[in-house]
C-alpha cells in the first residue's frame, strides 16, 4: 500500500520552515512510513524537542510480531546511532533503524552462548561516553525477565541517563493468541509471571508451595524459560494443583510459525514431548486456560490441539 503526498515547498511559506516540519514533495512513500513520521513529528512538537544528549534507551521489542512495537519505540530506534540487539528480536524491527546506525547482536537466548552481561553494560557506557545515542533492544519487556533492572542500575551508577520504553511481554501475547484472559472474575483473581530458569547458585523455586498458593488464591501461572526444567516443574506443581488443571504451551508466540497445545497439568511433559515443542515457549497453567478460543485454535496454523 502506498500513500501519495504532495505538499507546498516550504520555501514558498512566509518565514523560515520549522526544524521539525515533515514534508513530502511529489513522491510515493509507504503509508506506514508516513504514519510513523507524522506521529513522531507530533510527539516532537508536543514535547518541544527530544533530549538528544547521549543516553541509553532500554526498549521492549515485544514478543516477535513487529506490528506490536510501540510508536515511542519506533521513534527511539530511528534516532539511535548504536543498537545492541537480543537474539529474539524480530529482524524486521531493525528496518526502523537508521542506515548509519551500528547494530550489534549480543545473543541472549536461554541455553545458548551469549555475550556476557558485564561486557554489554561496559559497551553501553563506552558508547554513551563517545557521544552515541544507544538503544538496548530486548525481546518482550525490559522489566519482565529482561534484565532491564540490572542494566538500569549499572548505567545509573556510571552517571548515564536511562529511559525505558515498555514492550508487550511474551506471556501476555501468548495467552492472548489463544483467546485466554490471564485474569477472569470467574476463574482467576490474579496472575504470577515466573521464570523456570534459575541463576547458578540460587535456591530452587518451591513449585509445590507456589502451586498451593495459586490454588488457594485462584492465580494463573505464566512460566517463562521453563522447557528445560519441565519435568521438575510439573512434579512440583502437581503437589498443589489438581492433575486436571488446564495448561497450555505456546511456542514462538505471535509469529506466523507459532505452535501451541492445550492439555492438563498431569499430561504436560508427555504432551510437550509428543508434539516436540521447544524453546522459546510460554507455559500457562490455571482454570483460565479452559476459556481458550477453540475456533482460533482450529484456524490458526500451524497449530496442535491436544486433549
Amino acid at each position: 500500500m502506498t500513500f501519495f503526498a504532495s505538499y507546498t515547498d516550504p520555501s514558498d511559506r512566509i518565514g523560515q520552515p520549522q526544524d521539525n516540519d515533515v514534508h513530502f514533495w511529489h513522491t510515493t512513500v509507504p503509508a506506514m512510513d508516513v504514519f510513523y513520521c507524522l506521529m513522531e513529528n507530533t510527539m516532537l512538537s508536543n514535547s518541544n524537542a527530544h533530549d538528544m544528549r547521549p543516553h541509553v534507551t532500554l526498549i521492549g521489542a515485544g514478543p516477535g510480531d513487529p506490528e506490536l512495537l510501540t510508536l515511542k519505540a519506533v521513534g527511539a530506534i530511528r534516532r539511535a546511532t548504536v543498537l545492541l540487539v537480543d537474539d529474539l528480536v524480530n529482524p524486521a524491527i531493525l528496518d526502523h533503524a537508521s542506515p548509519r546506525a551500528r547494530i550489534i547482536h549480543v545473543g541472549k537466548r536461554g541455553g545458548c552462548i551469549s555475550t556476557p552481561q558485564s561486557f554489554i553494560e561496559k559497551l553501553m557506557i563506552l558508547a554513551v561516553r563517545d557521544g552515541e545515542q544507544v538503544v538496548r533492544l530486548k525481546g518482550g519487556d525490559p522489566f519482565i525477565f529482561g534484565r532491564g533492572g540490572e542494566e538500569m542500575h549499572h548505567l545509573a551508577a556510571a552517571g548515564i541517563q536511562v529511559e525505558v520504553i515498555n514492550g508487550i511481554t511474551a506471556g501476555l501475547a501468548a495467552s492472548t493468541s489463544l483467546g485466554i484472559a490471564l485474569t477472569h472474575r470467574e476463574h482467576a483473581h490474579g496472575v504470577v509471571f515466573i521464570t523456570g530458569h534459575n541463576r547458578p547458585g540460587d535456591a530452587p523455586i518451591d513449585w509445590a508451595k507456589l502451586a498451593q498458593t495459586a490454588h488457594l488464591c485462584q492465580l494463573t501461572l505464566v512460566i517463562y524459560m521453563g522447557m528445560a526444567q519441565m519435568s521438575m516443574i510439573e512434579t512440583g506443581l502437581a503437589q498443589g494443583l489438581p492433575a486436571t488443571t488446564p495448561a497450555a504451551v505456546i511456542q514462538r508466540a505471535s509469529l506466523p510459525e507459532q505452535r501451541h497445545v492445550i492439555c492438563t497439568l498431569g499430561d504436560l511433559c508427555h504432551t510437550i514431548e509428543t508434539h516436540q515443542l521447544a524453546s522459546p515457549s510460554i507455559i500457562v497453567v490455571g482454570p483460565v486456560v479452559s476459556t481458550a478460543n477453540l475456533t482460533a485454535l482450529i484456524t490458526q496454523q500451524p497449530a496442535v490441539i491436544a486433549a
